[in-house]
This record gives structure tokens, C-alpha cells and sequence, in this order.
């Protein structure tokens, strides 16, 4: 069978799962061959020598199996970066996040970053691309994040950039460091909420963030203020806004502003705290 007609037929078993199963065929039969699109294109007519592992792959995505897990890629702000099934899948609106923090840190000589849940290490890689002069300590409390983010900033060059330290927040964090921002993507969502069923595939303990949800969030607002770091940016639940807003009163904060993803949901804030004197 050709790959053209592998499309077709496989693409047929995925229409109930996404709204592109012929692209996503495509990235599986790619991902099996170690080719790219242009390739593809120009010899779809080929015979395909892999179907046996493409229906593997296939019938475990038709289960709501995430694509990123079967390819163990994923893209982000441009870039490919290893996925790894104890470590969350990287999203699109966090490239939301990485462009607030570039704003800022632009302005910053040397700007020294403290990220909280470092996940695969989207954040702190781009950060450390895109910020000449910049240091970043990127802390987890999962040991096979912090081994994946480390092989994200080595294939991304940036291994000099980053310290990876396994920490419960800012717990195994010198107080000597003089940061000028923390930033994270945290668990934010209430531990009894039901999940979409591909997100199942995902580690709870990287989604979840307490009864609520908002428990670990307003934490790490608290320890951020603490530690006198002028700023700090994190993503958030689209029904947070609102409790946040209303927590924020309880800091000594010069300005705040909240920031909508994609899909025009409140998806994160920014603040600036008051230098104390």
C-alpha cells in the first residue's frame, strides 16, 4: 500500500477523534520514517513498509491517547522539544507567558528568573533563547521532568543558561539569589474536576492544584512576595481571575494585569510588586 492510500484508510479510523486525521496520520507515518513534510509530499506514492507499527500507533491514538506521547515530540513557540509521558504536554497558550516574560526581561540587565514547575522545559529553554544575557534556576518536585527539561536545554543549546534543582517551590532555594522574576505554569485545576479524556493520559499531579484549585497559585504569589521578587508571572484557570483579584488586595503590589489566551479566556497575570523599603 502507498503511503498516499495509508493516509486515506488510517485517517478514516481518527475522524471521531480530531478534526485533521489525515494531518495526524501524517505526523505518525513521518514520525515511523524519521522524515519531513517536503518528503512527504514528494513521495507519497511510495510504498509504505511500515502499516503493522502505523495501525499500532493509530488504534492507541483512536483511544484518545495523546499525539505527543506516541511521537514523543511536541511543537512550541516555533521549536521541537521532547515530550515524555510522566511530564506534562506542552500548550500553545503558554507561548502566551514566555512573550509577557520577554517584555519585561528585555529591559533587564542580566536578568536573573526563578521558574516553578519546569515541566518539559518549554519556558525556561525559549527564555534562554531569547534572552542573551539572562541565568535561570527551573525548579520541579518530578524527577523525570527535570530530566526531560535538561534534555530540552541541551539539544536547544542552553544547558549553561539553566540550573535544574528538584525543589517544592522555593523550598531548596538559596534566599541569597536576587531574582528579578518567578514564573510558572502550575497545577491550577480543582481536584475534582472531571478531564477531558485525552488529558487523562496526562500526570495529575502537574494539573491539579487542590480542592479549589487556586491553592498552589496563591501560594506561590505569598512566597514570591516573601522573597521580595519585583516580579511574577503565572498562568491560571479561566474561572480564577476574580478570587485572585481579590487576593492580590492582601500584597503590597505597584501593578497587576491579567492576559487572555487564544480562545479569549482569562489564562494568566502579571505583577509587579512594591519594592519594600
Amino acid at each position: 500500500m502507498t503511503i498516499k492510500a495509508c493516509i486515506k484508510k488510517y485517517a478514516n479510523e481518527l475522524k471521531n477523534i480530531t478534526h485533521i486525521p489525515n494531518k495526524e496520520v501524517e505526523i505518525l507515518i513521518l514520525h515511523l520514517l524519521q522524515k519531513n513534510v517536503i518528503w512527504l509530499h514528494l513521495n507519497s506514492h511510495l510504498e509504505f513498509e511500515y502499516e503493522k507499527e502505523l495501525e499500532k500507533l493509530v488504534k492507541k491514538r483512536a483511544t484518545d491517547y495523546p499525539l505527543e506521547y506516541l511521537t514523543k515530540k511536541a511543537s512550541f513557540y516555533g521549536e521541537i522539544f521532547e515530550v515524555a509521558t510522566n511530564v506534562l504536554i506542552p500548550r500553545p497558550e503558554t507561548e502566551l507567558l514566555v512573550d509577557k516574560a520577554i517584555e519585561i526581561l528585555e529591559e533587564i540587565k542580566s536578568p536573573k528568573v526563578l521558574e516553578i514547575g519546569v515541566g518539559s522545559g518549554i519556558i525556561s529553554v525559549m527564555l534562554a533563547k531569547l534572552i542573551e544575557d539572562i541565568s535561570i534556576i527551573a525548579v520541579d518536585i518530578n524527577d523525570d521532568a527535570l530530566e526531560l527539561a535538561k534534555t530540552n536545554a541541551i539539544k536547544h543549546g542552553v544547558e549553561d543558561k539553566i540550573e535544574f534543582i528538584k525543589s517544592d517551590l522555593y523550598a531548596n532555594i538559596s534566599n541569597e539569589i536576587d531574582f528579578h522574576m518567578t514564573i510558572s505554569n502550575p497545577p491550577y485545576i480543582a481536584n475534582n474536576c472531571k478531564l477531558p479524556k485525552n488529558v487523562e493520559f496526562e500526570p495529575k499531579n502537574a494539573l491539579f492544584g487542590g480542592k479549589v484549585g487556586d491553592e498552589l497559585l496563591k501560594m506561590i504569589i505569598e512566597q514570591t512576595y516573601s522573597r521580595k521578587i519585583k516580579y511574577l508571572l503565572c498562568e491560571m484557570g479561566y474561572d480564577q481571575k476574580k478570587p485572585l483579584e481579590e487576593f492580590f488586595k492582601t500584597f503590597n503590589i505597584e501593578e497587576y494585569s491579567f492576559y487572555k489566551d487564544y480562545s479569549d479566556f482569562d489564562r494568566g497575570f502579571v505583577i509587579k510588586f512594591k519594592k519594600e523599603k
